[in-house]
């Protein structure tokens, strides 16, 4: 069976794409990480360090980029990834293959908060997670399952399974940081 073949089997047979596992538990992490906050806790902030809405719209940013990148290949015909290097492989080993997430490290300027507001930002983050993974699905379907689709800023070329696993480990890791903020209230 062709990849993702079985997901659009779903889609026709449930009217809706089944969302990857690995995503839907992000989904699930995100929104259980959020629950009950108000506007006031998601905005508090400690000096010099991002509050939980700019921690929530980094991700949203993050995946709002997947999805753009995703349907740049899908409309250019082809894969954009270029060629791994070494570096690429051991970076990618260790987050995605290893699941380890260094902390301190600076967010692409491209997934910097910018001032969305909280509610905006949660109230839309889990259809931004559900639209990439469809186009990630998509890429999928279209190029095979082990085709490197594009590069991500840090990690370099990635296949469908590795950008999602990826957006497992770094929300994750933020998810922890939003849990920290909502036990300082």
């Amino acid at each position: 069976m062709q990849p993702g073949l079985a997901r659009i089997i779903l889609l026709d047979t449930l009217g809706t794409l089944a969302m990857d596992s690995c995503l839907e538990q992000l989904r699930t992490a995100v929104a259980s990480a959020t629950n009950g906050m108000t506007t006031d806790d998601l905005t508090r902030r400690r000096e010099g360090k991002w509050s939980a809405a700019e921690v929530l719209e980094h991700l949203y940013l993050s995946y709002t980029g997947t999805t753009k990148g995703c349907e740049r290949c899908l409309q250019a015909g082809r894969p954009l990834a270029r060629a791994p290097g070494w570096k690429d492989r051991l970076v990618t080993a260790v987050v995605v293959g290893a699941g380890y997430f260094p902390r301190g490290r600076k967010a692409t300027k491209h997934t910097l908060p910018r001032g969305i507001s909280a509610e905006k930002v949660l109230a839309d983050i889990g259809s931004q997670i559900a639209a990439m993974d469809a186009s990630i699905a998509r890429c999928e379907t279209q190029y095979g399952k082990n085709t490197r689709i594009m590069d991500h800023p840090v990690l370099g070329p990635l296949t469908a399974a590795q950008w999602r696993r990826f957006h497992w480990v770094h929300g994750k890791h933020h998810v922890k940081q939003i849990l920290q903020l909502r036990e300082r209230k």
